[in-house]
């Protein structure tokens, strides 16, 4: 156990982790020839087109070092705020973590958060400085951060690049050498965390695990703590590019088990697997349950493909342990679920992961985040969905979501980051300048404000610089109000959102000028109107098709063209009262980017 070494890489989005992992692997020979090219363990083609890691890869490099043999399990995480659950549950896995700061872009905002949950787990920090070849690389400046953000030896700090090769052989060195080797009894009873699964149409499900104390044969019983489930290991392995067999693992390996598992509920992130006859006596903790920010429905567009599309998110879900969902029905949507997500670019991923992965086609009704309602009563009830309000002369007060805001930018953008944040209701608490030119502003502000369309802004303002972090701090009373769409009169459940009475009124307004630019024509007029209860706020008419019945009437008696028109206007109302309006799926998606 003292060869072994366990660590992950952290960093902020875009700062060169799975370069970085490129070079690594490449070095110790783990790849070669074919295999070899760029993001090599980013397998999934939807992270290959946007150039962003989604899932976290673990892999197996063998390295020698002063004639010792040295065995490294890297985990490559992703950067991007909505997949942080990916970065906590590896973390959770490991003893040490490089920690990789852009020479050409200094500290942000998703580096310092994946630091402290880093530092909570007590994992060795080796701070890397990775696109020193860049000529923007301004490395005595980002040092300087480095050493203040972590209070370590100017010393420490590897100076490397993802795309020479430079620094690699330091970085190796300082793995063997800082991080400890896993703590743990080959001897003890067998105690196995489960930190990732995925599913195999042709082997089940697979889970990956890190033994932390016990030794586990191939052919063992085991059984499952959580879910109390007894399996067959049919075989065991490491993970090296593909999965390589082996008849025995021990405490402080990597690796994973096939055991014939077909249905995904008896597979959980954070469960202990340990052995039939001798049990161990406690589980593993420190794993959190992953709590979802934003809800959304989703539907499928053929209302015959329910049961398709609960089997293809349960299967999703193996491999997302971040995604939550409940069955749920609308009256203008049928049945469906309702999904949770951690953020809109989740929520984007998972939606495109069904169409490609499993071939289904989804409709995504306008995403919300949960509030507590408050009943005169004395109830509290979590609503999830605007039509699971109760009626409004029952609620005594709604409280909404508050997080804590973190965003760090260059000085020229302040005054403008201010004002978006404050428009949006957000509360400053204070602003520390990390540099002479680099500043982080702290906010409060309603998870509900930034759902929309709050990070395209916040890129745009600050050309790209700022860079965005949050975490779920309280809930607060808010003065909110329900804004229904209605089609003829008729309510459309799944375009009514909640929202505040100060934006009520003008999101109303864009919503139906949106939907009139969208809904196509009919043979009779659609009236699109917002309404806050019985009050309607705004309103806009989609005219109807009319063919000219007088065209045949030239000359003659008036009453000739006012009887045909009487006869067209009868005609349209009875239309009117049998007519049902289709809303199209680009009206869904095109209300969340009102701007």
């Amino acid at each position: 156990m003292n060869h072994i070494r366990n660590f992950c890489i952290i960093a902020h989005i875009d700062h060169g982790k799975s370069t970085l992992a490129d070079r690594l692997l490449e070095t110790t020979q783990t790849i070669a020839g074919k295999d070899l090219q760029a993001q090599v363990l980013d397998n999934m083609d939807l992270e290959r087109e946007r150039g962003i890691t989604i899932k976290s890869h673990a892999i197996q490099m063998d390295h020698v070092h002063r004639g010792n043999h040295y065995i490294l399990n890297l985990i490559d995480t992703p950067g991007h705020v909505d997949f942080s659950y990916e970065v906590s549950r590896s973390i959770a896995a490991c003893e040490g973590a490089l920690l990789i700061v852009d020479a050409t872009q200094g500290i942000q905002a998703q580096t310092i958060s994946n630091l402290y949950m880093a530092i909570e787990h007590d994992l060795t920090i080796i701070p890397v400085m990775n696109k020193m070849d860049m000529d923007s690389a301004m490395p005595d400046e980002v040092e300087d951060q480095i050493v203040e953000l972590l209070g370590c030896k100017r010393e420490e700090i590897i100076r490397a690049s993802g795309k020479t090769g430079l620094g690699v052989d330091e970085i190796l060195e300082a793995i063997v050498e800082r991080i400890s080797p896993p703590i743990g009894d080959p001897e003890a009873p067998l105690q196995c965390l489960i930190f990732d699964s995925v599913f195999n149409s042709f082997r089940g499900i697979i889970a990956y695990f890190k033994i932390v104390n016990g030794t586990i044969h191939k052919g063992d019983w085991v059984k499952f703590v959580n879910t109390e489930k007894e399996y067959e290991a049919d075989e065991i392995g490491v993970l090296k590019l593909t999965m390589s067999p082996r008849d025995i693992l021990s405490a402080g390996d990597v690796g994973y088990i096939i055991s014939g598992i077909k249905t995904s509920k008896e597979v959980k992130v954070g469960d202990t697997i340990t052995h039939v006859k001798r049990p161990c006596a406690n589980i593993i903790a420190g794993f959190e349950e992953v709590k979802p920010m934003v809800f959304a429905g989703v539907y499928p567009i053929d209302t015959d493909e329910f049961e398709e599309l609960r089997s293809s998110i349960e299967k999703l879900q193996l491999n997302d342990a971040s995604l939550t969902f409940e069955p749920e029905s609308s009256l203008a949507l049928g049945f469906g679920f309702r999904c949770g997500f951690l953020g809109l670019l989740h929520m984007e991923i998972i939606q495109e992961r069904l169409d490609r992965e499993f071939d289904m086609n989804v409709i995504t009704t306008v995403p919300n985040v949960s509030y507590r309602v408050h009943t005169k009563q004395g109830a509290t009830i979590d609503v999830h969905n605007p039509s699971g309000l109760p009626e409004p002369t029952s609620i005594d007060f709604i409280e909404e979501p508050y997080i804590r805001a973190s965003v760090i930018t260059k000085t020229d953008f302040l005054g403008a980051i201010m004002t978006l944040c404050l428009g949006k209701r957000g509360i400053l608490l204070k602003q520390d300048f990390i540099s002479s030119n680099r500043v982080e502003i702290i906010f409060d502000m309603p998870l509900g404000e930034i759902v929309f369309d709050f990070y395209d802004k916040l890129k745009s303002i600050s050309k790209g610089y700022a860079s965005f972090d949050y975490h779920l701090h309280d809930y607060r009373e808010s003065n909110l109000a329900k804004l229904d769409i209605l089609l003829n009169g008729e309510p459309v459940d799944a375009l009514s959102s909640l929202t505040h009475v100060d934006n009520a009124y003008s999101l109303g307004r864009r919503m139906c000028e949106k939907l009139k630019e969208l809904i196509p024509r009919q043979q009779f007029d659609i009236a699109i109107q917002a309404a806050i209860g019985a009050k309607i706020i705004a309103r806009e008419t989609i005219k109807a098709v009319r063919k000219d019945v007088t065209a045949k009437c030239y000359g003659g008696d008036i009453s000739r063209k006012r009887k045909l028109l009487e006869k067209q206007k009868k005609g349209k109302k009875k239309m009117k009262q049998i007519g049902s309006v289709e809303v199209p799926q680009k009206a869904f998606l095109a209300v969340l980017k009102l701007d």
